[in-house]
């Protein structure tokens, strides 16, 4: 039941051994092979990590970074959403909504304009009011094997998810992240 998940805001510099022991393995679970099995990030450090939990069990994670990105030749602030997953035996229970929500909390009253984040599958997150938009992205390239800077990416990508929070209005076009890509 909901009422028996507990979500918690962690910074980065406050993961302890057994948080990263516990991140490590729900990463690995939810992300597979791919991702990388001696550390819990997979390009780069986030500021900080929403957390849920069930009892001492951790279920649930989103990696947040805040930015500032230039859309359009503007600067906008945005917190960028990365790694975002929920164990396999509690999916479809409403963990991933509970997160983000809080995430939205941690959101008001703050300088941010735009929650930002790229979807493989982008249903829990219309349900949750981020909108699919059209620019044309360029960002840092990483080589998340070595961690070595391998260039600039330039291109529409699909996947890519906004969410109002501010006054600010998304307007399609260039977004340049000033950064990795999340």
């Amino acid at each position: 039941m909901k009422r028996d998940i507990q979500i918690k805001i962690v910074w980065e510099f406050d993961v302890n051994k057994e948080m990263r022991d516990e991140l490590q393995l729900l990463l690995c679970e939810c992300f597979g092979e791919d991702y990388p099995k001696e550390r819990i990030y997979f390009k780069q450090r986030p500021h900080f990590r929403v957390l849920a939990y069930k009892g001492n069990h951790l279920i649930g994670h989103i990696a947040c970074d805040y930015r500032t990105m230039n859309l359009n030749g503007h600067p906008i602030n945005a917190l960028s959403l990365i790694d975002v997953c929920v164990s396999a035996e509690i999916r479809s229970e409403g963990i991933a909504s509970q997160l983000l929500s809080e995430t939205d909390k941690f959101c008001q009253n703050k300088d941010i304009d735009f929650i930002v984040l790229f979807a493989d599958n982008p249903v829990v997150y219309e349900r949750n009011g981020f909108k699919s938009v059209q620019s044309k992205c360029t960002w840092l390239k990483i080589n998340d094997v070595n961690l070595t800077t391998k260039g600039i990416g330039c291109e529409t990508i699909n996947e890519l998810m906004v969410k109002s929070v501010g006054e600010k209005k998304w307007e399609d076009g260039e977004l340049d992240l000033l950064g990795y890509l999340g």
